[in-house]
């Protein structure tokens, strides 16, 4: 298991994280989001170790983490970390080497993650001659390459078309499941996220503001939240209602939050015939805009 167990880490008077504690367990997917600059990246960076965190540690199977098994992580910066000169093969068995693979081992190695990501045809081809979808996919091979314990990911799907979004996700999942290897990875695609995700955690000014699996958010987030339809309803009605907050909609559809759904549903049927009333679990990117926004 990953844990990341009270991170804390300032730049002058700007705090970064302040006290971040979320854990992955191996073999669950699990997504990081935020706002930019709400210390996400940071967190990554501490977790490799190219930062240094004010306080808090990050542990590796209840040890904290040393430079011995950080070597075993495999990481994905946001900023590609690639040779643009080099060929793809040779880039992936360099990459392999430098993580102690002998050389008939490393490019044994290129050659299964160069197939597992897409880019066996480009395997002569200097990086710099590819299009930026597969560089994205090269740069998440040489995470790979290694066969890492734990995989660290910083917005791993930039870049890259509908299809090598699915190429990408069933990589990172089937590494997760069948490996038992914790994948974390950072994203500002929420639809992806919670379509791919085990769990989530959600941050805003380096604090932690949601954690839980997608379910359990969703079902949290649903408490209060009500999908009405009027018929011939005319706009503004749900305002009468006290405490009411419109989120989307008005008049003969919209989506509200209330603590008293029996006074909005008495609203409903005095502004025309109610043809739908039911509560709703959020998607992912509604629970996001309403954790940022608290």
């Amino acid at each position: 298991m990953l844990e990341l167990d009270g991170l804390t880490r300032r730049y002058g008077d700007v705090v970064a994280l302040d006290g971040l504690t979320f854990s992955v367990p191996p073999g669950q997917v699990f997504g990081f989001v935020g706002p930019n600059g709400a210390g996400k990246t940071t967190a990554m960076r501490i977790v490799l170790g190219v930062l240094e965190p004010d306080a808090g540690s990050v542990r590796w199977e209840g040890r904290p983490v040393d430079a011995r098994v950080r070597a075993r992580f495999g990481y994905m910066p946001e900023e590609r970390g690639l040779y643009p000169k080099m060929r793809v093969r040779e880039q992936l068995a360099y990459f392999a080497r430098l993580h102690g693979a002998e050389v008939d081992a490393a490019g044994r190695a290129a050659d299964r993650w160069m197939e597992q990501v897409g880019v066996a045809d480009r395997a002569e081809d200097r990086v710099e001659e590819l299009s930026l979808g597969n560089q994205q996919r090269v740069q998440l091979a040489t995470a790979l390459v290694h066969d890492p314990i734990a995989l660290v990911l910083d917005e791993p799907f930039s870049g890259l078309d509908p299809v090598g979004v699915d190429v990408m996700s069933q990589v990172l999942v089937d590494r997760a499941r069948r490996a038992s290897v914790p994948v974390l990875f950072s994203s500002h695609q929420l639809e992806l996220v919670e379509r791919l995700c085990d769990a989530v955690a959600i941050i805003k000014d380096g604090s932690l503001v949601a954690c839980g699996t997608v379910a359990e958010l969703r079902a949290r987030g649903a408490d209060g939240l009500w999908r009405v339809e009027v018929q011939g309803a005319v706009d503004g009605w749900a305002a009468a209602v006290p405490g009411a907050d419109v989120r989307e909609g008005d008049g003969a559809a919209m989506l509200v939050r209330t603590d008293d759904e029996q006074q909005l549903l008495d609203a409903a049927r005095a502004a025309g015939r109610v043809v739908r009333f039911e509560p709703v679990a959020p998607t992912l990117a509604e629970l996001f805009r309403e954790a940022i926004r608290a």
